[in-house]
């Protein structure tokens, strides 16, 4: 036992191990722990969305509605024609984290997108809008 397995106990220091290693892969591997979010709170901050969107029928309006939004390809809502060439073709399908990403910075996310709306820069408000688009998806 060298000096700090002993100070701080071999059963200790193996699930310290495992806890950071665990850690590194996450942040290694690219992928991100989606932080659950508060559907209230989504509720309101989905407001700020809903002059373009509404994900509590299938209806568009000035963007597609926003219906079983949830493992569907980026610009493949049938019906919905004004989608820019550039969201057609972006390869996105839409989960957690490809959705937090594009809601942060859609044009950004998106180059050419035709959507105006800035984006939502508070990660709370992203994961709590998430859930709440989630309540409308099977």
């Amino acid at each position: 036992m060298n000096q700090i397995e002993s100070e701080i106990g071999g059963d200790k220091m193996r699930k310290l191990a495992a806890i950071t290693c665990s850690t590194a892969f996450f942040a290694l591997s690219g992928t991100q722990v989606f932080a659950a979010g508060d559907v209230a709170a989504g509720e309101k901050v989905f407001k700020k969305c809903k002059a373009c969107h509404v994900v509590n029928k299938e209806q568009n309006r000035t963007g597609p509605h926003l219906v079983n939004l949830f493992d569907r390809a980026a610009g493949s809502l049938e019906g919905y024609k004004k989608y820019s060439k550039a969201m057609k073709s972006s390869g996105i399908v839409w989960d957690e984290e490809t959705l937090d990403v594009y809601l942060k910075a859609p044009k950004k996310y998106v180059k050419g997108t035709r959507m105006a709306f800035a984006g939502l820069k508070k990660d709370a408000d992203r994961a709590n809008v998430i859930a709440y688009m989630k309540t409308f998806s099977k």
